[in-house]
């Protein structure tokens, strides 16, 4: 039995990493900014278990409130065997449309709320001298992604700190594992750039995404793949198999991977006109 926080829990992706751990008899802290979400989660999962399930608001932007959240749950249990930091937003929107305020948002959820969830985690993870830290970034983090270059860069600079943090830990006794999917059937999708300026990617794009990749991978097939990937120890989670096949292809070809998304970008604008 291990004992997990996810965070960003409350639906998508962390809702199926905490119902996957749950459903193998983890203890799991869902924290989420969403407090009725992650409460709600919680109590789903209790009924079914055969493990437990609590829960926590967290944002993941306020470094101190994630460090205590984390120092609380290991003092409760005496140990921490597993960390998913998995909350983020999406950022859509071509670069002339897009102001230094979805820029921010960006940066401040999906690069140093990971940040802050790694700091608090490797700390408790270097005192007991073991423990598993799951970043989530995306497919956009190791291909070229227009129409939405802030998400990208933040993800780009979550599979690096990963990577770089995994060569680090392993003499320690430490794991690291970083996320990479491709488009999931998630709220995120539906969720484009939350309150901020509009674009024309603003709002529910998952039509638009979908007539890119047509069917959508499930949340629950993506956790069973990242259960799957932290049980042998993997580096890079990459998934569907359609995402490792395009993750090949860039790095095999990265002039021709930009020129395939120099052609979405192309298709996009004409529709746009």
């Amino acid at each position: 039995m291990s004992i997990a926080i996810v965070t960003g829990g409350a639906s998508g992706i962390g809702r199926a990493i905490a119902a996957s751990l749950v459903t193998r008899g983890d203890t799991v802290l869902v924290t989420d900014i969403n407090a009725a979400g992650a409460a709600q989660v919680a109590e789903k999962l209790n009924a079914v278990g055969p493990g437990k399930a609590f829960s926590a608001t967290l944002d993941v932007t306020d470094a101190a409130a994630v460090a205590a959240a984390y120092q609380a749950f290991y003092a409760e249990h005496g140990r921490l065997d597993l960390v998913f930091n998995n909350a983020g937003i999406a950022i859509g929107g071509l670069a002339e449309e897009l102001t230094l305020d979805h820029w921010n948002r960006a940066i401040d959820i999906n690069l140093k709320g990971v940040v802050h969830g790694v700091d608090a985690a490797y700390r408790i993870m270097l005192k007991q001298g073991s423990g598993h830290i799951v970043n989530t970034a995306s497919m956009a983090g190791l291909v070229p992604m227009p129409m939405g270059i802030p998400y990208t860069a933040t993800k780009h600079a979550v599979v690096g700190l990963s990577l770089g943090l995994r060569a680090e830990a392993a003499g320690r006794g430490i794991k690291v594992s970083v996320v990479c999917p491709s488009f999931v059937d998630t709220p995120l999708l539906t969720n484009i750039n939350p309150d901020l300026p509009e674009t024309p990617m603003s709002g529910d794009a998952k039509a638009d995404i979908k007539q890119a990749q047509p069917k959508l991978y499930t949340a629950e097939k993506l956790a069973r793949d990242i259960i799957r990937g932290v049980e042998k120890n993997h580096a890079l989670i990459v998934a569907p198999a359609s995402a490792r096949i395009a993750w090949r292809g860039a790095r095999f070809t990265p002039t021709g991977a930009v020129r395939v998304a120099q052609f979405a970008v192309d298709r996009f604008r004409s529709q746009k006109s």
